[in-house]
């Protein structure tokens, strides 16, 4: 039985074993050799003496780190259940909580069962189908339409932008556009997500009036799919020095977790089998290709930096291997 740190409500709750991630664990000195490269891996820990609910909260959130230290000594221990641990550590980044779960809980109250294959077949591809379209003047065109996807079960609901006419005889050009509540919403100056987003669908507008079309996909994917809430706690991290792969792996979730096979499924039900890849992230156009979407260009997509963002510019291109 596993209880999230993060969203229990069991007061009374503690146990021996702690479940986090690798880089979580490593962050914390409590991986040694287990550490896995990816960070994402399952560890699981074993404390001196059973940890309290609070306790557990504290070796996952790194904001406690030097407000509450922890009370070891801790040690990692084999896991022979590791595709079930693979699995709750998922479901944690899906839901957008800490990947920290207290293992055989005492007091942890009545369990759900779930199995590996669940998830499997929760995100399974085909899943995902238009829900409805409509016309939506917007901005940048006049006579935009709008495409709305909808998966059994999952709450979040992509969409797509389609700016002049679709014709079979033009390569459209297309952006995969992940939500940002901050920069697309608010213009926040930490990335350049809405400006990229603005300079998209101008460009877009740009091919349809020259008779080609666009679409833009905005998927539901906040954070490099870490969640709205997990964002916020690595920007709080980004102000103590750390930069943005670090602050993800602090918080023991994925440096990139974004599904872009979801968007090769949005092309397919939009029946767009070769696009003009507006990306500066060779990681989408390897997606697109491995899930049978043609990328017959990719064309550069560059906004200028400012003070505040020029660090997580920086850490793209040097880190994450986004090209100029």
């Amino acid at each position: 039985m596993l209880l999230p740190a993060e969203t229990a409500i069991a007061d009374q709750a503690s146990a021996a074993h702690l479940l986090i991630s690798a880089a979580r664990a490593q962050t914390l000195r409590l991986a040694n050799q287990r550490a896995a490269a990816d960070g994402h891996s399952p560890v699981l820990v074993r404390a001196a003496e059973p940890l309290t609910l609070s306790a557990a909260r504290a070796v996952a959130d790194p904001a406690l780190d030097l407000v509450t230290p922890m009370k070891g000594p801790f040690r990692a221990e084999s896991l022979p259940w590791a595709a079930d641990a693979a699995t709750a550590l998922e479901l944690a980044r899906i839901a957008g909580v800490l990947p920290a779960f207290m293992v055989d809980p005492e007091h942890g109250g009545e369990p759900v069962s779930l199995l590996a294959s669940d998830l499997a077949a929760w995100s399974e591809p085909a899943n995902l189908k238009i829900a409805t379209r409509a016309r939506l003047p917007i901005a940048a065109r006049e006579d935009a339409e709008i495409i709305a996807f909808r998966s059994v079960d999952d709450m979040r609901e992509h969409v797509a932008l389609v700016l002049g006419t679709q014709t079979s005889d033009r390569v459209p050009l297309v952006r995969l556009h992940s939500e940002c509540l901050t920069g697309d919403i608010f213009s926040s100056l930490k990335c350049d997500c809405g400006p990229q987003l603005d300079a998209a669908l101008a460009a877009m507008a740009h091919e349809a009036d020259a008779g080609g079309w666009g679409v833009l996909l905005y998927l539901r994917q906040e954070g490099r799919g870490i969640g709205l809430v997990n964002k916020l706690r690595a920007y709080r991290l980004q102000d103590e020095g750390l930069d943005t792969l670090e602050a993800n792996r602090s918080l023991g979730l994925p440096e990139e977790a974004r599904d872009f096979p979801l968007a090769a499924r949005m092309l397919d039900l939009l029946t767009v089998k070769k696009v003009r890849l507006l990306t500066n992230n060779p990681a989408k156009v390897a997606a697109l290709e491995a899930s049978g979407v043609t990328v017959a260009q990719r064309v550069p997509h560059h906004l200028p930096a400012n003070p505040h963002n020029a660090r997580y510019l920086d850490t793209k291109r040097d880190r994450a291997g986004h090209l100029l």
